[in-house]
């Protein structure tokens, strides 16, 4: 899981010396940034990085703030100065929102400073919770579902209060494949003993929604979607589950709201419109579901074909 300490300098040096994007062609040594530019090229990054600081705040002109960021940031790597690095990632970020070396050079550092600190908490906190969280996300990442679970039961074991593993773990369960009969059940423990320690774990609430949806035990899906929805106002699934399973009780008009809610955080979302049509339509509101649901249909279209699902009237 960790990368020794001489191969994530190695990453560096390929990634922003050796990859071929943003090389600096030999600047103009009679100006200050060009100095910098210079000692940069040449590999002299001790020298370069206190003057590629300066310019990079100091110059106006644009290609030379953005060679001396470029630089600036391969320099840093290279000297393993994280905090420097992030300072040229950021002015770089702001003038160059879109410029391909920049976002190339903002790919491959962020990637090595997440090597490197990973490299850091396993070497120096080997044992801590966070390293065998760390380790269990890599096993999940790569599909090792049962050394996953291992790591998640064995953090839970030593600290059963340990925030964010007991949803972590009934995420896991439900995520594997060829799932036991018992799997729903032993996720939605782990799912309320998370919220048992945070109770603002809106992700917790909607999956417990979920379970609860596709069991058709609607009122306690109700439940769990509400409080979703409230711990989260951005939460679009939740808004769009409490809508769904409120038309299963036939609350229509209940309905509206939270689908209305839903269509507006996540207006490409055609079963959101759907729905929505059919609150409408069930509610008495014909000609405001005639119109979600033509625009349900429009998005089916655009998105590839599903089945043509009308609303009806009640």
């Amino acid at each position: 899981m960790f990368l020794p300490r001489s191969l994530t300098i190695g990453l560096s040096m390929l990634f922003f010396w050796g990859s071929g994007h943003a090389q600096t062609s030999a600047p103009n040594a009679s100006s200050g940034v060009g100095t910098a530019l210079d000692l940069a090229r040449r590999g002299n990054c001790a020298d370069a990085l206190p003057l590629l600081k300066k310019d990079i705040r100091q110059t106006t002109d644009k290609d030379l703030k953005r060679k001396a960021g470029l630089a600036g940031v391969r320099c840093a790597m290279t000297l393993d100065r994280s905090e420097a690095a992030l300072d040229f990632l950021q002015v770089l970020a702001r003038e160059f929102p879109h410029d391909p070396d920049v976002l190339y050079a903002e790919v491959h550092a962020f990637s090595d400073l997440a090597t490197r600190a990973s490299q850091q908490l396993g070497g120096n906190a080997a044992s801590s919770p966070e390293a065998h969280e760390l380790l269990a996300e890599s096993f999940e990442s790569q599909g090792k579902w049962d050394d996953a679970e291992k790591e998640y039961r064995g953090i839970i074991s030593h600290d059963p209060n340990f925030p964010g593993i007991h949803f972590r773990l009934g995420r896991l369960l439900l995520s594997k494949p060829n799932p036991s009969p018992s799997v729903a059940e032993d996720a939605k423990h782990e799912f309320e003993q998370e919220l048992a320690l945070d109770p603002s774990n809106a992700g917790a609430e909607y999956v417990l929604g979920e379970l609860a949806r596709q069991n058709q035990q609607w009122d306690e899906a109700t439940k769990h979607f509400s409080r979703a929805s409230k711990l989260d106002p951005h939460f679009a699934e939740a808004f769009l589950g409490l809508g769904v399973s409120l038309i299963s009780e036939k609350r229509y008009a209940e309905a509206v709201r939270p689908l209305e809610t839903a269509v507006k955080l996540e207006p490409i979302n055609p079963d959101a419109h759907y729905n929505l049509a059919t609150a409408y339509t069930r509610s008495g509101r014909k000609q405001e579901g005639e119109k979600e649901f033509a625009i349900h249909q429009k998005l089916i279209k655009t998105q590839g074909g599903a089945v043509d699902r009308a609303p009806q009237s009640q």
